[in-house]
């Protein structure tokens, strides 16, 4: 079978994995949003796995955190920044030259808790360049679904996966960065779910009633180009500067 054919196979896999989880969460009425179908859910009891979290010895360690924009981990965007951790974040879809929100807490002149909103970090923090950034301590993540190996699904897109790559490309990731989602339990499945050879996975799940540590995690060491479209590409400024002539293929978490 070729290359494409099995990424599109494990992405129709993938796809079955989150309207499963979707369908789970709103049944049980979940989530916080009139549905979870579409997006990261913002799950009940993100407050409290945001304080898990950082009860963790991981969390007091790091000083410097990316995380997501979605809402289901605004309390531990929040929480990092009242905590003086500085906390950077993807500009919506990649799309400008310099692609990330930089939340440096001794310069907001907003409290933590509207700061890592991320309607009001647009208004209130820089856009930086990769270069800019420092060395990182935590990526914070979002997922659709998770399982105890600390493979994720997202929600398709395929951003997480383009701005973990090029962390990685820049060195600014390590084998000591600690990779986190916070999830609710039932997002967390006991079974193997697919997975491709740009998809990262995570060190830890945190739950409102659980922290799971995963062994031996999958990083990849930066992007895959063979596996982004020209549409992807051109809609995103920092690889539109950078990508090779001809390429082809699909590109989701």
């Amino acid at each position: 079978m070729k290359e494409l054919d099995v990424r599109t196979h494990v992405d129709e896999d993938k796809q079955r994995v989150r309207e499963r989880v979707w369908n789970l969460l709103d049944a049980r009425s979940a989530a916080l949003d009139v549905t979870s179908h579409g997006r990261i859910p913002n799950f009940k009891g993100c407050e409290t796995a945001a304080d898990l979290l950082a009860g963790l010895p991981a969390w007091h360690e790091a000083r410097i955190i990316k995380a997501v924009p979605d809402k289901a981990q605004l309390p531990v965007r929040a929480l990092a920044l009242a905590e003086g951790k500085t906390v950077f974040m993807a500009v919506p879809k990649l799309a400008d030259p310099r692609p990330f929100y930089l939340l440096d807490p001794a310069a907001l002149d907003v409290p933590p808790s509207e700061a890592a909103s991320s309607k009001v970090a647009a208004t209130v923090a820089p856009r930086v360049h990769v270069t800019d950034l420092q060395p990182v301590d935590m990526v914070v993540v979002g997922s659709v679904a998770v399982n105890r190996a600390g493979v994720r699904i997202g929600k398709g897109a395929g951003y997480s996966d383009l701005e973990f790559a090029f962390l990685m490309e820049a060195g600014l990731i390590s084998e000591r960065t600690v990779v986190v989602s916070t999830v609710h339990s039932l997002q967390v499945l006991d079974e193997d779910l697919p997975a491709t050879g740009h998809d990262f996975g995570v060190d830890l799940i945190v739950t409102p009633g659980e922290v799971i540590s995963c062994p031996a995690p999958h990083r990849p060491t930066g992007l895959v180009w063979e596996h982004l479209d020209a549409e992807k590409i051109a809609a995103i400024p920092v690889l539109a500067a950078r990508a090779p002539e001809t390429l082809h293929g699909p590109f989701g978490s």
